[in-house]
């Protein structure tokens, strides 16, 4: 598993049915490492603390291998790397095989898995369609939050190594599995 792009979004006001609303989803790939420290990436905008980041949330992690996946759904989008709201765009992350309670360093940081994202309606105003968000639950490409147990930074190219494998734990897409409908 290797960093593919590493993405950093900023404040933006957008239209919402109807309501002036502030989200930092709109994320892009940057050409310098990012920073991962322990609640947040720095310099990254999180507008929503209640629901991203913080020390459970501090990075969020989606697999490269999935974008295939989401342009063929929604094939007239202009893509790019971060557009699932993803500060690090990796290949080959699996939901099916990744622990809650893993361990990885990454760069000079230090990650443990902690849940999956569950989606929320900004992903319907990065999109542009309500379906986004059903298309989201019915599969299990729901990325993956870590905890940031060592700050550092993290460029392209660092790969994720196991450094840790938790025992007795549910994967990521099993414990995404148990919140549909919730």
């Amino acid at each position: 598993m290797k960093v593919i792009s590493v993405n950093i979004g900023e404040k933006k006001r957008c239209n919402y049915k109807g309501k002036i609303i502030e989200t930092g989803i709109f994320k892009f790939p940057v050409n310098q490492p990012i920073f991962l420290g322990m609640e947040n990436v720095e310099n990254d905008a999180v507008i929503d603390r209640n629901h991203h980041r913080g020390i459970e949330k501090a990075v969020y992690g989606y697999s490269q291998n999935h974008y295939a996946y989401w342009k063929e759904l929604h094939p007239n989008l202009d893509w790019n790397y971060g557009m699932l709201g993803e500060n690090l765009t990796i290949s080959n992350l699996e939901e099916t095989q990744i622990l809650v309670g893993n361990t990885y360093k990454l760069g000079n940081a230090l990650l443990e898995v902690t849940r999956p994202r569950t989606p929320c309606y900004k992903l319907e105003i990065r999109f542009e369609t309500e379906r986004i968000q059903k298309q989201f639950w019915d599969s299990t490409k729901c990325g993956i939050y870590f905890k940031v147990l060592q700050t550092g930074n993290v460029t392209v190219g660092d790969e994720l190594i196991l450094v840790h494998k938790a025992e007795n734990s549910k994967t990521i897409a099993e414990v995404y599995e148990t919140k549909k409908g919730k």
